[in-house]
């Protein structure tokens, strides 16, 4: 049986990334993971049962909350673990994970999200947001950061990217080629009810890039009824420009957001994101999703079918994508969302993710990006 070594870069929270990592613990039972912070109370239970070893970021202080400032320590962290006497590396890439320093026999496969989004195509967004003396600093230490980050990729065998969005940063940012394997969702928790009603609904993170601000200010505008579920940085600012006919809570249990999802006019999900497993919950609950026609998206709504797009992050352009939705929506049919969002069961992910992972143990030598393009897409990407 493989020796398996999964590299997470942090876990403080229950996201999209943890749940993809909980899936490769499903794959790889016997796997140990590695990680740059750990917050058992933070996480599932599935993670907490495995082996979890973190490397000395963790002991640093208040390292938890604000694991986000060592990121200039991160490169030296990670090849100072040790994965002596392992066959397979998986680092599962958003913040640092890929840069670890592999045995010479084994594979290293990085399942990537995204390249550090504050390094590359959204630098100047967190600089412009950041206090004084972090915007001073970052021009000198994101430069050695993207030097380590570029560098680091050829320590990888096989790429493999949550979205055909994905795979082109991936070929910008670092020159390296990846095959495309979207990310498991758990479809059939979500199901289709008859209670539907006028609300539309918002769910996310409350950070700039998530437009939590776009979505307040076009239904202050338009007075219909909207939930917005999520917390973050801009909170306080979203409840100050939300207007009467908005309600925001911090957070629902999963049976809430169930409801939620299948109760809903339309999600509403205005982000440019790298996948988005949200608009997938949304259709496998037989609901449509208004999105920003860009990034992920494109790969999961279908326009006209499943959603509807609009091409512009402002309150105008929102307004009318939503006042479009009302007339649509007689037009809308819940059973083809449903079927939509089957593409992304966890089953495609598990076939998928194996196969690329077969071939890179199979391999003597790294796999180029040129070998890894030759296998047939059909038998690796979602048709």
């Amino acid at each position: 049986m493989l020796k398996v070594a999964i590299i997470h870069y942090w876990l403080v929270a229950m996201r999209g990334g943890e749940r993809v990592l909980e899936r490769l613990l499903d794959l790889y039972p016997q796997a140990d993971i590695f990680t740059h912070v750990y917050d058992p109370a933070a996480v599932s239970k599935k993670i907490r049962s495995r082996t979890v070893k973190t490397s000395f970021i963790q002991n640093l202080p208040q390292a938890k909350k604000h694991y986000q400032k060592y990121l200039p320590l991160m490169p030296m962290a990670l090849e100072g673990l040790d994965l002596r006497g392992y066959d397979l590396v998986i680092s599962s890439e958003s913040g640092p994970a890929k840069g670890v320093i592999s045995p010479p026999s084994a594979a290293h496969v990085c399942y990537c999200h995204s390249p550090m989004r504050y390094l590359w195509d959204h630098y100047h967004d967190y600089r412009s947001q950041a206090g004084a003396v972090a915007r001073a600093a970052m021009p000198l230490m994101f430069h050695y950061m993207r030097g380590w980050d570029a560098t680091s990729a050829n320590r990888v065998d096989a790429f493999v990217a949550n979205s055909h969005f994905i795979r082109k940063r991936i070929a910008k940012s670092w020159g390296r080629d990846a095959i495309v394997v979207h990310p498991p969702v758990e479809t059939d928790l979500f199901q289709l009810s008859a209670d539907v009603t006028g609300r539309y609904l918002w769910v996310g993170q409350m950070t700039p890039y998530k437009r939590a601000d776009l979505v307040a200010d076009a239904f202050t505008k338009l007075g219909l009824p909207l939930l917005m579920v999520g917390t973050g940085e801009l909170a306080k600012d979203i409840a100050k420009r939300a207007g009467p006919n908005i309600d925001i809570v911090e957070r629902l249990s999963f049976d809430e957001l169930r409801r939620a999802y299948a109760a809903c006019r339309a999600l509403i999900f205005p982000p440019e994101e790298d996948f988005g497993i949200i608009p997938v919950e949304a259709n496998a609950s037989g609901r449509p999703v208004i999105a920003y026609g860009r990034g992920g998206a494109l790969e999961t709504i279908v326009d006209g079918k499943t959603g509807l797009f609009f091409h512009e992050q402002t309150p105008e352009a929102l307004i009318a994508a939503v006042e479009a939705c009302e007339t649509w929506l007689s037009d809308f049919d819940p059973a083809a969302a449903i079927d939509n969002a089957k593409r992304f069961a966890p089953h495609h992910f598990d076939r998928n993710f194996r196969a690329v992972v077969e071939r890179a143990v199979a391999g003597a030598a790294p796999v180029t990006a040129p070998a890894m393009a030759t296998i047939p897409a059909r038998e690796i990407e979602l048709s």
